[in-house]
This record gives C-alpha cells, structure tokens and sequence, in this order.
C-alpha cells in the first residue's frame, strides 16, 4: 500500500495504521502533505460502480458542506476509483480527506448536539434529493430498513430463542404497520447512516460526518429513524433523546403525519436489522470487533423500545414535529358505547377500567398512550402477540381451516407432541375449543365410563361456565346469586394449610384433608363418577392442595370405582415452574386431564386427555364432535406454543423468576404484617392480605392495592372467597426485573398502611 499510495498519489512519505470496518479495510494515512483516509474493498463490478456514485456524490456536497464530510482525492492519473492488486486480491481503492474532530461515541453529547445533527441530516438530504443515481436506487441491501426481509435470513444466527422472538416480533410489527404505506412515504436518497462512530464534533463546533458507503434511496423518514435510534440507544429515556434529532430535522424539513406513524416501528427495524447483522458478521468475521460495536447497546433498546406503548412514543413524535396528539374515546364514552349493545352482567376489571389498543410479550398498551406490565394473565401463556404463535395461526389459516370429519397432519403431530408431554397412561386427546368445553365433556365420558352419576368437587374450585361446568363449580353454584349445589355434587372441604380446618406444612395436614375427604365419598348418596380438583385453587385464593391429599384422595375414590380428574386449566403447561403439569407436583397420575388456557396463547382452544380405557369406553356412545376442536388452525397454534416454551426454556424461566418473585414476597411479608401467607409456585402466586394479628380476611386493602397497582401501570387482580388475595399468573416470559418492579411498587403502597 505505501508504493501504491507514492507511486498513484505521488506522496513522498507514507505512514499506514490500519482502522475498523465494517465490511472494508480502511487506513489512515499520513503524509507530508497531511492525513487522509485509504478505503479498500473487496472488487466487484457493483462495488465499483457504487463507489464512483458516492465519489459524485461527495462531489456534488462539497460546495454546501465542504470540510464536513470527506472530499475525494485523485489518484495521478485523475481518476477517484481505482482496481489495485494487494496479496493477489483485486481491490477497489479510493483517496478521502481526513476531517479532524472527536466521535460522538467518544463524548458525552448535549440536547444541543443531536438537535444539531438532525439541522445536519436535513440540509444534506435537501442536497442529496437534488442527485440521480439509477444505482444506488435500483439497490437492496440488509443495512435499508424498507427492505427488512433481507436481515431474516440472519435470525437462526441469533443464539438465544427469546432474542430471535423479540426481533420476530418487530418484524411482524413492520410488515403489519410500515409494509401497506411504504409506498406512500416520500422518497429521497438519504445519507442513512448517523450513529455515533460516523459523526464528528470539530473543534469550531460544527458537526461532520464520514462514510457515506450507506447511502439510500428510502422514505425521507428513514433518515430520522437511524440517526434516532443511534442518539437514544445508550441512554435511558429513549424518547426524550431521539426527539431532539427530530426535532432538528423538522425545523428544516417539515414531516408528514403518515412518516411520524411510522417512526416508532422504524426505529424497531433499524435495531433489529443492527442485531441480526452483528449475529451474522459474529459467525462469517468472529475477528472483527467492529461489527459488534453497537450490538449491547442495540439489544437494550430492542427490550427497552417494547415498554414503550407505539401510541406513547407516535403523540411524542407529533409534539416534537408541531402536530397534535391523537386523540381516542374517553372511558366515560367508550363504556356509553359498550353499554348500548353488551349486558352489564359482563365486568370490567379496575375501579378505573383501561381500554387496551395492543400488547407485546408481557406489556400491554393502552389507547392513551401507557404502557401496563402484565402481571395478571396467563392466557397468553408464552406472551401477548407472540410472532410464532401469531404467524403460525396466519400461515395455517390462509392454507386451511376445516374440521376433524377430514385428514390432516397436522392434527395428530399436535396431538403426538401434546400427549409427550403426559406419563405414558394418558395417551389419548379429545379437542374443544375451551377449558369449559372440556371440562363439560370430560363429566360427560366420566360419568359414561363408570355409568354412575355422582360428581365430587372441592370446596371453591370453578371449572367453566357450560352449565355442566356451573354445576361442578363451588365458586359459581354456591355465590350467593347462584344455582345452589345440584343432588348429584359431592363438595369436600378444600385442603386449606394456612386456613383451613387442619393447617401447617407437611403432609400432616394434608392426609387429614384426605381422610375427611374419604369419609364424605364413601358415604355420598350415590356413587362416584369422578373427582375433580386443580392442583392450586385459584378461586380459592391461590391454594395449593396440601401435600399428600391428592394421593389420598385418588386413591379412595379409585377404590369406589370412580375417575380421578386434574383440572389444569390455569396449571398445566410448565406455568408451576418445577412440573409441567400441577399433578405431577402431588406425584399422582389422574385418568384424565381438562386442558384450555394456555394452549393457544390467546386462541381459544381445550381438550381433555385421558386413558384409552376411557376413550374406548366413550367411543361406545354417541359420536363425538366439535365443529372447532382440534381444527387446523388450532392445531398449528397449539404447536407453536409447545414449539416456543422449548425455545425460550419458558418452564424453567416460570421456576426460576417464580422463586425470586416469591422469595421477593416473602422479604415483602417480612415488613407487613397484613401479609398473612405467600403460597403458589412457578408463576402461579397468591398473595393473602389480613387484618394485622390475625388470620381474618381484608378484601379493602386487596381491592387498595390491586387498583393503586393500576395507577402505577400494573394489572395484578385479586381472588379467594372474599376477594381478600392478591393473584398474579403473568405470562411465562415474566423477568426477575419484572417481579422485582411489582414488589417494589406494592411496598410503596404498604408504607401507606399501619401494617
């Protein structure tokens, strides 16, 4: 290189230091006349002619921004691009002026600064807007984001299965909110590439930029969009940062209301692209430091940017570019609207209620612009709007949805992977679509199996809301405004060891539970089809079945002729962390198991599994059908969600936060004495308030916390027979940052209370 640079340059001293790059060999240079930089790359035709376009463009900026961005320098013989051989590699080579100044990344930048940058970014794309290059608009590559498809291929190079979902899910985001109005976007050739190591600050104050090798032609927004997301993505508030590039671009160049809807998942894009790309450079040029630069950085505001509710972060947008907030439907009137068409019979949760627009994972996003950590539903099992579960319903759903009466696949491969999941005995599946459903079909094959009618239920426990169901349902038939319990229900106290008749931990409590138990069943006036219980009863407050009673308790009623039944609804699917279904916490195996919930994330899905005993006696019967059950769509979700715990370790992620948020509660009940017991397991906890001293309920202070909670921008509810326990299911996602954030708040709120 130093004869190449004497003998094309005509420089009499050459001194190289080689610096870092992307996918190039660059040098500094320093010479008698001064320093310059030397670009290297690997030749192609392309490669070539892309650099003589942005040498004409460098060209064409000079007389605007001469001394901030590089000047080209000619070679002798008065070309700008040059092939030159170096080690048997053709090279294409070119000369830059060295510009004098320290990286942003070096400093610690004001307001000011990236206020200045977007005045920057703006006047050079008023200057750019002004060249032709049919090149540089004809190209497609992974560093424009408008064409994000071309970074998936570099998904599977992201280690870790929860970090390739979080970025799934933004690419879900753009194909849903950017893709149908990037044709509507104005378009312009951007510079498009502002992060830190690419902006100087001179020694006069003037910003100035380098390596114009990204250079684009995108939507005018996309500008905005990267040189945001590199002034934000190592500080806290990423808002308050990147608006003031915004802010500085639009002084200039005024923005569009249709960009600004696009911003917040643009800025996604270009952090995803960033991750995706370092996850493949990782892999093809481990040696290059370079490629990695921004990679922590980038991951942070990847989870970070999901806390921000996509309205919260568009009205900022707005603000900033002079626009006024979207406005949406107040509470007052959105519950008016409710109320003309839907019985009031159907609640809404909260004193004050929230009106949701989207969630991600475990946050939800209100219509005003706030963001809410979920700590309540475990519905959306695996997380809210989980893009495999989500592409995995789109994909099926647009090849085919019909019914069990035809062949398909993918109908026993779920069933085959569900049923792995069981011990070898329960190897049989029925499909409905909800736990009520199963629950009503898994009393009708009982009682059918063992032609007996009685039904044996534990104290509190509810199980769907079919009739059926209703019936089998402590917590519905015995409310004061219920059916009342049917003849044909058998109701045995729950095993309660903090409350109860028989308390304290061990299986003392638990086998006196079951001896009880065992005395009502063999004296029922009539025999026992089966017995129904959830491993932790969740209308009952959360209460796990004390030890050693379900082992009893089956036993007896085998020995009656009659089935044993889990209900894991709430329970099963890795959900107590140390199992994956609650049985197998109490070492039993029932005959059969009511599935719902968490099946499909959201998706309206159940079944009952059960013993090919049973299912061959139910196949005597009537035929079975369910226009829903089991159908491809379900199928395809029901996969995906099985397919994403393994990726994402969700059940051990449930027993290792679910320790710590427990451990976190038992620290809690340490300091307030109105925190009379912490049960539950995994994430499947209930918090017991009490009257200080006692062990008496206080459903005030439950409903005080639960709705000051809410204020706070936390969902956790409450539960039990006087609604006096704190109940908090969040998806499996939930982190230990996560629990940390609802204990700390719930202490906030104890200091409040003389307890």
């Amino acid at each position: 290189m130093h004869d190449l640079l004497k003998t094309s340059i005509g420089f009499l001293s050459v001194e190289l230091k080689k610096l870092n790059g992307y996918d190039n060999v660059n040098y500094l240079v320093e010479t008698d006349s001064g320093k310059y930089i030397f670009k290297t790359y690997p030749f192609t035709s392309e490669t070539f002619d892309l650099v003589q376009v942005e040498t004409e463009f460098l060209h064409a900026l000079q007389k605007r921004f001469h001394g901030r961005i590089p000047e080209p320098v000619p070679f002798e013989d008065g070309n700008y691009v040059k092939l030159i051989e170096s080690g048997g590699q053709k090279l294409v080579g070119r000369l830059l002026t060295f510009l004098d100044g320290a990286f942003l990344g070096d400093l610690n930048p004001s307001k000011a600064d990236y206020h200045a940058l977007g005045i920057l970014l703006a006047e050079l794309d008023q200057e750019l807007g002004k060249q032709k290059s049919y090149l540089i608009q004809s190209r497609k590559w992974e560093w424009d984001i408008q064409y994000l498809e071309l970074v998936h291929k570099f998904l599977e190079d992201i280690p870790s299965g929860k970090d390739r979902n979080a970025v799934r899910f933004f690419f879900l985001q753009f194909e849903e909110n950017v893709r149908p109005h990037l044709s509507g976007l104005r378009k312009s050739f951007i510079y498009n590439d502002a992060n830190e190591w690419n902006v100087l600050f001179r020694e006069n104050k003037d910003l100035a930029l380098i390596d114009f090798g990204d250079l684009a032609y995108a939507p005018l927004i996309q500008e905005l969009a990267v040189a945001m997301t590199y002034a934000a993505y190592d500080k806290d508030n990423y808002l308050e940062w990147g608006v003031e590039v915004l802010k500085g671009y639009q002084s200039v160049i005024p923005l569009e209301e249709k960009e600004l809807e696009a911003l917040y998942y643009l800025i996604a894009a270009r952090l995803c692209a960033s991750v995706c790309n370092s996850a493949h450079a990782r892999i093809t040029d481990p040696e290059n430091s370079y490629t990695s630069v921004s990679e922590e950085n980038a991951w942070k505001m990847l989870y970070g940017w999901l806390k921000i509710n996509p309205i919260e972060a568009e009205n900022r947008f707005r603000e900033a570019a002079g626009l006024a907030k979207k406005m949406a439907l107040s509470l007052e009137d959105s519950l008016i609207y409710r109320n003309q068409y839907l019985s009031s019979i159907l609640s809404v949760s909260y004193s004050k209620p929230i009106k949701m627009e989207r969630a991600a994972f475990q946050y939800m996003y209100d219509v005003y612009g706030n963001t809410f950590l979920d700590a309540y539903n475990n519905i959306p099992h695996v997380g809210h709007s989980h893009p495999k579960v989500v592409e995995a319903g789109q994909r099926q759903m647009a090849r085919l949805n019909t019914n069990t009466r035809y062949l398909y696949d993918i109908l026993p491969e779920y069933a085959e992977k569900l049923l792995a999941k069981f011990p070898s005995s329960l190897n049989r599946v029925f499909f409905v679509n909800s736990g009520s459903a199963a629950s009503d079909l898994a009393i009708r094959m009982a009682k059918w199996h063992t032609q007996r009618e009685g039904i044996a239920v534990v104290e509190h426990g509810y199980h769907g809301n079919t009739q059926i169901s209703i019936d089998i349902s402590d917590y519905k038939f015995n409310n004061p405004k219920g059916q009342g319990q049917k003849d044909y229900i058998l109701k045995v106290p729950i095993p309660d060891a903090y409350r109860g008749k028989y308390t304290g931990e061990g299986e003392k409590s638990g086998i006196a539970y079951a001896k009880d138990a065992k005395g009502l069943i063999n004296n029922f006036q009539m025999p026992i089809a089966a017995f129904i219980a959830e491993p932790i009863v969740g209308c009952g407050g959360q209460i796990p079945l004390a030890p050693g009673y379900l082992r009893e308790v089956y036993a007896a009623v085998r020995a009656n002729g009659g089935l044993c039944i889990s209900d894991e609804v709430q329970t099963g699917f890795g959900r107590v962390g140390d199992c994956f279904w609650g049985f197998e916490q109490h070492a039993v195996v029932p005959d059969m198991v009511i599935l719902g919930k968490p099946m499909g994330n959201g998706h309206p899905m159940g079944a009952v599994v059960c013993t090919q005993e049973v299912a061959e006696s139910f196949e005597k019967g009537v035929e079975f059908f369910s226009s829903f059950g089991g159908n491809p769509v379900s199928c395809a979700i029901g996969l995906s969600v099985l397919e994403v715990m393994e990726e994402e370790g969700l059940q051990e992620n449930a027993n290792m936060v679910g320790n710590y948020y427990k451990s976190l509660f038992h620290e809690l009940q340490k300091k307030h004495t109105c925190i009379g017991d912490v049960r539950g397991s995994g994430l499947f906890l209930g918090v017991d308030l009490v009257k200080p001293g006692t062990k008496e309920e206080d459903p005030l202070l439950a409903k005080i916390i639960k709705n000051k909670l809410r204020e706070n921008y936390i969902l956790i509810s409450t539960d039990g027979p006087k609604d006096s326990v704190l109940k908090t299911k969040p998806p499996l996602i939930f982190s230990r940052e996560n629990a940390l954030q609802v204990v700390e708040e719930m202490d906030g709120i104890l200091k409040d209370f003389p307890c």
